[in-house]
């Protein structure tokens, strides 16, 4: 299960994302980006961060570290935002946490290159959760002590939005050409070949435990927490097996100009980002 800390003090809100998350800070001290099981798209985009969050870093993929939020909605009495406010008011119980990155700043391709071997298991991911906001309008993506770091996955997944559907879910394809990592010609074949074995059904279980019951109870169609868990395991597994066959690559992902190696165009690959 997700480690459980309270949140004790509201920082700022982030306005960057649709759903208004914002920076608190809690008991064990850490400073955590909180996404609000009161916010207008519910809580499957809690479910979906814990889900993808975790598959990606039992993939080897950077993320920051999740932990669920315990909310008082007190905190929010003090809070002049009206919009705020209410957020917090509507929130109390279970939230989620992200670990805060100080520093780390926007990803941005015309600064920052990542190798076709990084670029090819990063789109191999997304294609699999079917992550459609990851484009260059929106890439979801930090660089952080000169690292990529994946974030916001919130979007994913989209069968769980209607079940009846998720059976059908392993074999659609999944559009890579809008995808920010595109120009850096993804290798989907080696990302297969080292992703795919790894997403076992044991995986996916343990994964799927970490997602609190409260935020799965009482989904039409399910009698059950593990019932719901079980579904996203079964639509996950098939898929991985098959998904790189159905990955559709644009033109601009051919293989882009050689570059003297990942990281800052200036070569820089030690950057430690932006101050807080």
């Amino acid at each position: 299960m997700l480690t459980e800390v309270t949140a004790t003090r509201y920082v700022t809100p982030l306005r960057e994302g649709g759903s208004l998350p914002g920076l608190v800070e809690a008991d064990d001290l850490g400073l955590y980006v909180m996404k609000f099981a009161g916010a207008g798209q519910g809580r499957k985009t809690l479910v979906a961060e814990v889900v993808c969050g975790r598959l990606a870093r039992r993939l080897g993929l950077r993320v920051p570290g999740l932990v669920s939020v315990a909310l008082d909605p007190v905190i929010g009495l003090g809070e002049p935002d009206e919009e705020v406010q209410q957020l917090l008011k509507s929130s109390g119980g279970l939230n989620l946490g992200m670990e805060y990155l100080s520093g780390a700043i926007g990803y941005d391709p015309l600064a920052y290159t990542v190798t076709s071997e990084e670029a090819g298991r990063v789109v191999w991911f997304d294609a699999l959760v079917n992550n459609v906001d990851r484009s260059w309008r929106n890439p979801n993506l930090l660089v952080w002590h000169g690292e990529l770091w994946l974030i916001d996955h919130g979007a994913s997944m989209i069968w769980h939005h209607n079940w009846p559907t998720a059976p059908t879910a392993a074999g659609r394809s999944y559009d890579a050409g809008d995808h920010v990592l595109a120009p850096f010609a993804p290798d989907i074949a080696a990302a297969a070949a080292d992703l795919a074995p790894l997403v076992t059904e044991e995986l996916l279980a343990e994964i799927t435990a970490d997602v609190p019951d409260v935020w799965l109870s009482g989904e039409p169609g399910f009698d059950s927490p593990d019932a719901v868990r079980r579904a996203y395991a079964g639509t996950l597994l098939p898929r991985a097996a098959t998904i790189h066959e159905h990955i559709v690559q644009a033109p601009s992902a051919a293989p882009a100009p050689a570059r003297r190696g990942p990281g800052w165009r200036t070569g820089d690959t030690t950057h430690q980002g932006a101050t807080a």
